[in-house]
Formats: structure tokens, sequence, C-alpha cells
């Protein structure tokens, strides 16, 4: 029945495993064995973004403002929850997937925006178009660039500096738990780039340029490490196919409508993260200029 309260156990206890692994990490883990706590921290962190996700998209109750508090904290410092869930919705309209001014998570430019950039501006967003730039320069290019486009509209946008204004608070009383831990802050801040570098691997291809909308999503058929810590968004199509369906039920309905999904987005798949590696890493997988989208002048 429509309407009807629901809570989704299976994301509820894994909010609370997240929460509990995160603390037993600053707290008891960078004390015991600081060389291992950044790489965890950066796993845990990025896995806590997967679940922000899920609590966009109506997970893991029926009621959205507790969905929001569950979600809240910023454990990346860097992305205010309430920004993303606005910018990550307004992604999800697909009849402008990709585009580089209506899809807040394209990666494309406008070509006429491209041909004014200096030689060493392209130089770096070409690299950053290979899987190990995405890695390396991605969280530092992606958060610079959100930022700078919040800036200049949050003065006509009470809405974005509403979400900058909770995103402060919120992020220092991370910070302030970070300082009352056993582990150095430069060390948090270390696992906040690496969770956002993780999180890039994700983001690298899960969409391309295409004259149909429903040809833009990939799907990428990993049942690994990866497919967990993103929870099931490998599966990107079926996603934004059912983009209210939680993540435990992705990989079942991909098995029971596989050959409609592939049809449905042209066959835009690849077998793993591995094919992922061994195929982008060092070589950029598209232009940065939009390839379908006339300048705009």
């Amino acid at each position: 029945m429509k309407g009807k309260f629901f809570i989704e156990w299976p994301t509820v206890a894994l909010f609370a495993g997240t929460y509990a692994a995160w603390a037993g990490t600053v707290f008891w883990m960078a004390e015991l064995a600081p060389w291992l706590a950044v790489p965890a921290l950066a796993a845990v962190i990025a896995f806590h973004s997967s679940l922000q996700h899920e609590a966009i998209h109506g997970h893991p109750t029926s009621l959205q403002g507790l969905n929001t508090a569950i979600a809240w904290p910023p454990l990346t410092l860097v992305i205010p929850y309430l920004r993303f869930r606005d910018t990550h919705l307004a992604h999800h309209r697909d009849e402008t997937l990709t585009d580089p001014y209506d899809d807040p998570e394209s990666h494309f430019m406008d070509p006429c925006d491209w041909r004014r950039l200096s030689r060493v501006q392209k130089a770096i967003l070409n690299l950053h178009n290979t899987l190990a730039g995405r890695l390396l320069l991605g969280p530092f290019v992606g958060t610079l660039c959100f930022v700078c486009s919040d800036w200049k509209r949050c003065g006509v946008d009470r809405r974005i500096a509403w979400g900058w204004a909770w995103h402060v608070l919120a992020a220092a009383i991370v910070a302030a738990t970070v300082l009352a831990s056993s582990m150095p802050f430069w060390s948090y801040a270390l696992a906040a780039y690496g969770a956002l570098a993780l999180l890039r691997i994700r983001t690298f291809l899960e969409h391309r340029a295409h004259d149909r909308a429903r040809g833009r999503s990939v799907i990428i058929e990993d049942r690994g490490p990866l497919a967990l810590l993103f929870l099931n968004n490998n599966l990107h199509a079926v996603h934004h196919a059912h983009p209210g369906v939680p993540w435990y039920r992705l990989p079942e309905l991909y098995r029971q409508g596989r050959d409609r999904y592939l049809a449905m987005n042209d066959g835009y798949r690849l077998a793993s993260y591995n094919d992922v590696f061994r195929t982008y890493l060092f070589r950029r997988k598209d232009p940065v200029e939009h390839p379908l989208r006339p300048a705009r002048h």
C-alpha cells in the first residue's frame, strides 16, 4: 500500500555496522595498528558514501527525514549530504545524463568551454579521464569543481546555502570527534581522500555519451569486493531503471532480465572491475569535450 511505513533491516544493519567500524577504526585501530587504520578507514568512509546514496533514494525507511538523519554525518568532511542529495536526484533525470550543463555529475565539457582552456588545463583533464588520473586527481578535481559551482550559485539559491550551513555544523562534529580520538587528523584526511578515490572507480565509466538516454548507463558484472563496496551500483543501468529499488534486490533483478537490460543499454557492459583496470588504468576512456553536444556560445 502506498504510504505504508517500512524499515529495510539489512540497510539499517549496514548503517549501524559502518558507524561502529568508523568509531573502532579512529579510536582503537589507529592506536594499535596505525599503518592499517588509514586504508581500513578509507574503505569504511567509501562504504558510508554508498549508504548515503541509498538514503537519497528512499532507504532504509519510508520516512525521508529519518533517512536523512541516519545518513547525514559527512565522514568525508568535504561533501555536504544535502547537496549530494539534490545534485544526485538532478542527475537521475535520465534525458540529461552526461550533459555538461544539466547533469551535475557529468565529467564532459562543452566543446566551446574546452577550447578556451590552456594546454596545462587540457593535459590535467585528459589525465583525469584515465582511471589512474581519476584515482590520483579525482578527489581534488571533483571537490574543487563542486565547491566552485556551489559558491557561484549560493547567493541566489538559498537551498545551496542552507545545505552548506548544515554541512559546516556536521563536519565540525565529525572533526571534533576525530581530534578526540587516537587518529592524527592528517591520517584521517588521507583516509577521506582515499575514500573519495575509491568511489571514483565506480563513477569512472558508469555513464557514456550516447544518442539515447537508455544507452548511457553501464553494467559491470562484478560480484567481488568492489561490488559490495558500491552496494551493487556497478549494475548501474538497473539502478537507473529502478532507482527506488534497494541495493540487495539489484542482482536478482539483473539476473531475471539480463538480456533486456543489455539490449536497453546497447550492450554497454564490462565483465568485471579487473577489465576496467586492465583497459583504462592509463588509457583515456572518453574525450573531455562532449562528443555529441554542439558548443553553446
